[in-house]
This record gives C-alpha cells, structure tokens and sequence, in this order.
C-alpha cells in the first residue's frame, strides 16, 4: 500500500464513522420532526434530547476530520468538489448550523411557540442536511464532478436521479441507525412504551431503507456505471454482509429482541461504506481523478496528525460515549444543579 493509498484510507475512515454517528444523529431528528403533537411526540423529542444531548455536537468531529484530510492531502479533488457541489454543501453547512441553534435553543425556550419553532428548525434540517450530503455523493458517483475548478454544471451535478436517490437512502439510513439506537436508549430510559414504539419504527425504517437501496441499484446501473460494476464485483462481498447484517437486525427486533441490534446496524453501514470504497478504488473521482494523481505533498505528515489524533481524541471520545451510555453525564449534571 502507498502513501497515498494510506492517507485516503484513513480519510474514508473519517468518512464511515461521520456516516454512523452523524447519520444517527441525524436520524434523531427526522423522528423528533414526525413524532406528532401528542403526549407521546412530547416524550419522543424528550428521549431524542436526553440520548443525544451529551453528544450530538461532538459528532461532526469526523465531518471536519474528513474535510480537513482532503483539503490537505489531496487538494484537486478537494478543489473540484468544493467548487462544483458549492450550493448542497452550502446547504447542507447551514442546515448543521440551524440544526445546532434549534436544538440549543430549544431547551431554553419554555413551552410556547418559540419551543415549537426551535424544534422545527432542528427536525426540518435534520432531514435536509444528509439529504444535500447525499446529493454530494450522488454527484460524485455519476461522474459529474470533474477535475479542476468549478469545472462541473452547479446545478444538475447534484439535482439529478442518481442525486435525489442518494440523498433519499442517507436520510432513510439515518432513520434507521437513529432507531435501532433509541431502541436501546428507551431501554436506559425506562420507557417500554416507547421501546414498543422505536422498534417498530426502526423495522419499517428498516425495510424502507431496504427499499430505496434496491432502487438505487438500478438507478447506478443506468447512470453511475462504474460504481456499480465496482459494487457488483469488487465490492459484492462488503454488499453481501451488510444485506447479512440488516437481515440480523429485522430477526432480532422482530423477535422483540434488544441486544446486538446496534452492532448489527452499524455492522451494515460499515460494510456498504467501505464496498463503495471497494468500488471506487483507485479513484477518488470515479474514472476521472486516481488518488495517487490528486495527492499532494503533506501526505506523511497527515498520517502523523492521524496517529497523534488517535492516541489524544479517540480515547475522549470514547470516554464521552461511554460516560453517556451509562447516564453518568446527566447524573453529574444534575447533581451540579442541585
């Protein structure tokens, strides 16, 4: 393996974790968005802010970890991609800026309608944002997304057949993420009621996203070919254990069961992620751009940061996540307020 071939493995890595993490945050909010005004949406919204609430900003770590590697390691394709998607990634930038400021806002903003308004902006981007995030890929994947500067049409690279479907299948997979999670985070919540509730919500996400991945095979086979040739072969044994894994999941949850349904979840995600990367490989923009032609010259350093990073923020992160799996975070808190 080169250099460069070790950087954008580690920049797809970036990309994976923000596809679990951020995608179920993401998901979080389509459900809060759709809960309904009743009693029970009141609950739902209070579950998604108390599940996510420890963590939700520290998820778009791998966003920027991701922007930053292609920016320094392979500038062309940063450059092509930055000014070709401008508009959905300038969309999906101040959906993640509404998104945060409705759910900031939303907690101090009593029980009237500027709480109603909070809300709404966080559910409203919670779905726009993975959708525009979608369209980027989408673009890529079809090969609309020439080298050079601005050199692909700003508009139909992304709004386009392969675009739509892609931004689809992002929102449905984070759905889907988001409710297989709250599965478990109503069990550590105390709810029954609302386990019933998400783990009907996360078979029908579920078999949704099942769905539109279907559709979106033949939407790639008519119009982002080589991605999926490279899915098709290649990349057809990561395919196969995601299709194993989502399966895992709708047998688990159908039997009313609980545990494992998160790794398996992820365990699909995972593996879809990195069948595109299978698929894709030597590209980084498909046909037109090779990783080693797009490297730059800050290749080994980046790998450092990369192994710096490792040893100093993921054991931070995974303490915050194991902290706010066992409640301890709202523990403390309220404890403080006391």
């Amino acid at each position: 393996m080169s250099t460069a071939d070790a950087v954008a493995a580690v920049l797809w890595l970036g990309a994976t974790l923000y596809a679990v993490f951020g995608g179920a945050d993401f998901g979080a909010g389509f459900w809060a968005l759709f809960a309904g005004r009743d009693d029970r949406g009141e609950r739902v919204r209070e579950l998604v802010g108390w599940a996510i609430g420890p963590v939700w900003e520290a998820n778009h770590v791998w966003l920027i970890f991701v922007l930053v590697v292609l920016w320094t390691a392979f500038p062309p394709a940063f450059a092509a991609i930055m000014s070709t998607l401008f508009i959905p990634l300038s969309l999906a930038a101040l959906g993640i800026v509404l998104r945060g400021s409705g759910f900031a806002f939303h907690r101090v903003a009593g029980k009237g309608r500027n709480r109603r308004l909070a809300e709404r902006f966080f559910g409203v981007s919670s779905l726009l944002t993975p959708f525009f995030m979608g369209t980027v890929v989408g673009a890529i994947a079809s090969g609309r997304v020439p080298p050079g500067n601005a050199q692909g049409h700003p508009v139909t690279s992304w709004l386009n057949v392969t675009g739509v479907v892609t931004g689809v299948l992002f929102v449905a997979t984070g759905a889907y993420l988001s409710a297989v999670f709250l599965v478990h985070d109503a069990h550590r919540f105390g709810d029954r009621q609302l386990q019933s509730y998400f783990r009907a919500r996360a078979l029908g996400a579920a078999l949704a996203t099942g769905a539109i991945a279907v559709a979106a095979i033949f939407v790639y086979r008519a119009d982002a070919r080589f991605i999926y040739d490279g899915l098709t072969s290649g990349g057809i044994p990561l395919v196969i254990v995601s299709v194993l894994c989502g399966a895992g999941v709708l047998v688990l949850l159908g039997r009313g069961q609980r545990r494992g349904t998160r790794a398996l979840a992820i365990g699909a995600v995972v593996a879809v992620v990195w069948g595109w990367g299978v698929a894709q490989y030597p590209y980084l923009l498909p046909q037109t751009l090779k990783i080693q032609q797009a490297a730059g010259q800050t290749l080994t350093g980046v790998l450092i940061v990369f192994v710096v990073a490792v040893l100093l923020v993921l054991p931070s992160l995974g303490l915050l996540y194991w902290l706010a799996q066992r409640t301890m975070i709202e523990e403390e808190t309220e404890r403080a307020l006391e």
